[in-house]
C-alpha cells in the first residue's frame, strides 16, 4: 500500500439510474441491479485498499450519482475547488461534499453559481505534477479554468471535448505515472489533440481503440505502477504491461449504465504541491456586440455555434430584443478561448456576421509592412465577400474592391489613407497589410422580414429539387433578370460545356440576343463545343438532334479549333460567316464581352483563350465588377473562381445536376445565393419560357 495516497469513495447504497444526463443513461432508467452494483463497488474498494488509504463519505438519499466522487471537487495540496454541477439533478450533492472537505481541513474555493465545473471529472493533474489538464465543452465551462490556475497556482492546459459520449475529461483521458498518457484522440478537437501531442512525446502516448474507449478504459485509477480499470482488451493490457504497469481489471458494468467506471468512483485527495510549479493561465476573453435580426435571421445561433465549434465558450450578456417587427436586436457575447490563436480564429468568423468589439475595447487595426512583393506578413487578415471597414488613427475606412480570400493593403496617399482588398500576388513593398483581427468590422445591412420573404433567394440545401421547386426558383430568377435588364443593370454568366451537351445553347443564345446577358465567362471548351455545334451540328462528335456519335466525330472539335485559328479569332470567324449562330455568335453580334480562361487540358487552344492564368483571373475580375447577378451554369472550377472574387450583394444562382457542386458553390454565407439542382439544359429552357411570358417592362421597385 502507498500510505501517502488517500482516495475518497462513496458507497452505492442509494445508487440508481434515476434520470438521463448523458448518452449512457439513455435506456437504463431503473435498470441497474443494486446488488450487483454493491458487489462491483466492493470489488473496486477492496483492490484500492491494497494500494492506498480509502476514505468514505456518507451516501445520501435523493442524490444517486454521489457515488461518483470524482466530481466532488478538485484537490491540490490543502486546497479544493468545489464542483458546480451543470445539471440540476446533481447540484444537491454540492453541500454534502463541501461539508466533508471542511470537516477534513481543506480550504474550500467556490466558483460563481452560474459557472459550471465538475471537479476531477474534468480536471486531471499530470502525474509528474507539472500542469493541470482541464476539459470543457459539455459539463465544465472554459471560464472556470482561470480560477483553477489562480486558486491552485498551477498551469492549466484547456482541452475541448467534442464527443458527448465522453462528456467528462476522465472518461477519455488518463495521465499515468512517469509521464505516460492513456487517451482516446477522437474525443477531442484538432487544437486540443495538437496540445496533447506537444506536451506528451509519442513514446509516452498510449492510444485506445474504439472498443476500449467504449468500455471506459481511460476511466482508470493509477496509483504508482498499478492501473485499476474496467475490463479491457488483451492488447491494451499488454501495452500497459510492456511499459511497466501492473493492470488490475475489475468489472464495473452497473456503473457504465450511468456513464462511469473506476476513476469516476474515486477522488484522490492527496495531490502534492510541486514547489517550482506556478500558475500559467492561457485562457483569453473578450466581449463582442452583435446587432440585427438576431433571432429570426438565425444570426445569434450561428454566432454561438461558431464559438463552440471554434474551440471557445460563451456567455450571452445584455440581450436586447427588438420590440417592433422592423426593430433590430443587440446582444453582447462574452467569449473565452484557450489561446490567442484560437480566439483570433473565432473572431475572424464572427466578424463575417457583423460582430464588433465594445466601444471601450475598440482599437486601430494592426498593420505590418510588406517586406517582399507578393508576400503578406504572417497572420494577415483574410477577407470575406462582405463590405469591410478597418480602423486607422481612430477613423473607420471602407475597404475597396472587396473580394474573398484576399488581404487588406493600406497605404497613405495625398488624398488620405486608402485601404484596398488585394490578392497576395499583387501586394507591393510600399504597402502595409492588416494583421490579426483588431480594428476590423463588416457592414451587414439588416433586411426587413418582408424583404427576406419576397425578394431574397433562399439556398435550397436539400437533395435533388422537385420539378415544381425548380420551376418556382426559375420564376424568381426570370423576374429578377427582367428587372435588372429594364433598369440597365449587369448580368454575367459563367458557363461550362455541359450547357452545350444538354441542348442549352439555343436558350443561352436567346438570353444574349434579348439583352439579358452583359458578360460571359468560361473556358476553352464551351466556346469550342458551341462552335462545333454551330458549324457541324455535333458536340464532342455527338449529333445533337439524334443523340448518337457520328463517324469521324472525334475530330470535329479539333477541326473547329483549327478553323478559328486560321481566321485569327472568334470575331473574325463570325465576320467571315464561318460561325453563323450559337452562343459565341450572339456575343460577337451583340457586343457582349467574354473571357475564356485556359487550362492544361485544353486542345488548341482557341486564339481568344487566355492561357496566362494570372491574366485570366484579372480579366474575369474586370468583367465581374459591377454585376447585379451571376448565373453559374455547370462549371464548378470557373464558378468557384468567380465566387471568390465577387463581393456580397451580388445575387448568385448556381445550377448543376450534382447536389454536392451546388452546395459548394452556393453556400458562401451569403443570403443572395440560390442553388438549383437540375439539368442545366432544362433550367435554361424553363427560364427562357418564363421570360417570354413577361411581355411588359417592369417598373423599378
Amino acid at each position: 500500500m502507498t500510505a501517502s495516497t488517500h482516495i475518497l469513495m462513496c458507497p452505492p447504497h442509494h445508487y440508481d439510474v434515476d434520470y438521463v444526463i448523458n448518452p449512457w443513461m439513455e435506456g437504463n432508467i431503473h435498470r441497474s441491479s443494486r446488488d450487483r452494483a454493491e458487489s462491483q463497488w466492493e470489488g473496486l474498494h477492496k483492490i484500492l485498499k491494497d494500494h492506498a488509504i480509502v476514505d468514505l463519505v456518507e451516501p445520501q438519499k435523493g442524490v444517486p450519482d454521489m457515488v461518483f466522487t470524482a466530481n466532488a471537487g478538485l484537490v491540490l495540496g490543502d486546497n479544493v475547488v468545489l464542483s458546480r454541477f451543470y445539471h440540476p439533478e446533481r447540484q444537491g450533492e454540492e453541500p454534502y461534499f463541501k461539508q466533508w472537505f471542511e470537516d477534513n481541513g481543506f480550504t474550500v474555493y467556490e466558483l460563481p453559481k452560474d459557472l459550471p465545473f465538475e471537479g476531477a471529472g474534468d480536471a486531471l493533474l499530470d502525474r509528474e505534477g507539472r500542469w493541470l489538464w482541464a476539459g470543457y465543452g459539455f459539463r465544465s465551462e472554459l471560464d472556470s479554468h482561470p480560477y483553477l490556475a489562480k486558486w491552485l497556482d498551477i498551469e492549466v492546459i484547456s482541452l475541448q471535448l467534442v464527443d458527448n459520449r465522453f462528456y467528462h475529461l476522465d472518461t477519455c483521458f488518463c495521465p499515468l505515472t512517469n509521464g505516460y498518457l492513456l487517451y482516446y484522440p477522437p474525443a477531442f478537437d484538432f487544437y486540443s489533440n495538437r496540445l496533447i501531442e506537444m506536451r506528451v512525446p509519442p513514446e509516452k502516448r498510449i492510444i485506445v481503440n474504439d472498443d476500449d474507449a467504449g468500455n471506459f478504459a481511460c476511466n482508470a485509477v493509477n496509483v504508482g505502477d498499478v492501473v485499476v480499470m474496467n475490463q479491457v482488451s488483451d492488447s491494451l493490457s499488454r501495452r500497459l504491461s510492456d511499459v511497466g504497469f501492473t493492470v488490475i481489471q475489475t468489472p464495473l458494468s452497473e456503473f457504465l449504465k450511468a456513464g462511469g467506471a473506476a476513476k469516476c468512483l474515486t477522488l484522490r485527495t492527496t495531490e502534492p504541491v510541486m514547489p517550482n510549479v506556478h500558475a500559467v493561465d492561457s485562457v483569453v476573453s473578450t466581449t463582442v456586440t452583435l446587432e440585427g435580426h438576431l433571432l429570426d435571421a438565425g444570426i445569434i445561433n450561428r454566432a454561438l455555434d461558431l464559438v463552440v465549434e471554434g474551440g471557445g465558450s460563451f456567455q450571452v450578456r445584455n440581450f436586447n430584443l427588438g420590440e417592433q417587427r422592423q426593430s433590430t436586436s443587440t446582444a453582447d457575447v462574452h467569449i473565452s478561448a484557450p489561446s490567442n490563436d484560437v480566439m483570433e480564429e473565432i473572431l475572424a468568423q464572427l466578424i463575417e456576421l457583423g460582430a464588433v468589439s465594445l466601444p471601450e475595447d475598440q482599437s486601430d487595426a494592426d498593420l505590418a509592412a510588406v517586406e517582399k512583393a507578393g508576400v503578406a506578413p504572417d497572420d494577415f487578415y483574410v477577407t470575406t465577400i462582405y463590405p469591410t471597414e478597418i480602423r486607422v488613427n481612430g477613423e473607420w475606412i471602407r475597404v475597396s474592391k472587396q473580394r474573398m480570400d484576399g488581404a487588406i493593403a493600406v497605404q497613405e496617399t495625398p488624398e488620405g489613407i486608402v485601404a484596398e482588398c488585394k490578392i497576395l500576388r499583387d501586394l507591393e513593398t510600399h504597402e502595409k497589410v492588416v494583421v490579426g483581427v483588431s480594428g476590423i468590422r463588416t457592414v451587414r445591412k439588416p433586411e426587413s422580414r418582408e424583404k427576406r420573404g419576397s425578394q431574397e433567394f433562399g439556398f435550397m440545401s436539400a437533395g435533388v429539387s422537385s420539378e415544381r421547386r425548380v420551376e418556382l426558383v426559375v420564376e424568381q430568377v426570370a423576374w429578377e433578370l427582367r428587372r435588372i435588364r429594364d433598369r440597365g443593370g449587369k448580368v454575367v454568366i459563367t458557363a461550362g460545356p455541359v450547357v452545350i451537351h444538354t441542348g442549352g445553347a439555343e436558350h443561352l443564345s436567346w438570353l444574349i440576343r434579348e439583352g439579358y446577358v452583359q458578360g460571359l465567362l468560361g473556358g476553352n471548351a464551351i466556346a469550342v463545343h458551341d462552335m462545333e455545334q454551330s458549324c457541324l451540328g455535333t458536340s464532342l462528335g455527338v449529333d445533337m438532334k439524334r443523340g448518337i456519335a457520328v463517324r469521324g466525330g472525334h475530330r470535329h472539335h479539333l477541326n473547329v479549333i483549327n478553323t478559328i485559328r486560321r481566321h485569327g479569332s472568334i470575331a473574325k470567324a463570325v465576320e467571315a460567316g464561318v460561325v453563323d449562330h450559337g452562343v459565341m455568335y450572339e456575343c460577337v453580334k451583340h457586343d457582349v464581352p467574354f473571357v475564356l480562361a485556359g487550362s492544361i487540358r485544353d486542345d488548341g487552344p482557341l486564339p481568344d483563350t487566355e492561357m496566362d492564368l494570372i491574366r485570366a483571373q484579372e480579366r474575369y475580375a474586370e468583367l465581374v465588377r459591377g454585376s447585379d447577378m451571376i448565373l453559374m451554369l455547370s462549371t464548378m472550377l470557373h464558378s468557384i473562381g468567380v465566387g471568390n472574387m465577387t463581393p456580397a450583394g451580388v445575387k448568385m444562382v448556381c445550377v448543376d445536376i450534382n447536389p454536392a457542386v451546388v452546395t459548394k458553390l452556393s453556400d458562401r454565407g451569403s443570403v443572395e445565393s440560390t442553388g438549383v439542382v437540375t439539368d442545366v439544359g432544362l433550367f435554361l429552357s424553363l427560364l427562357v419560357k418564363q421570360l417570354a411570358q413577361l411581355t411588359s417592362p417592369l417598373i423599378n421597385a
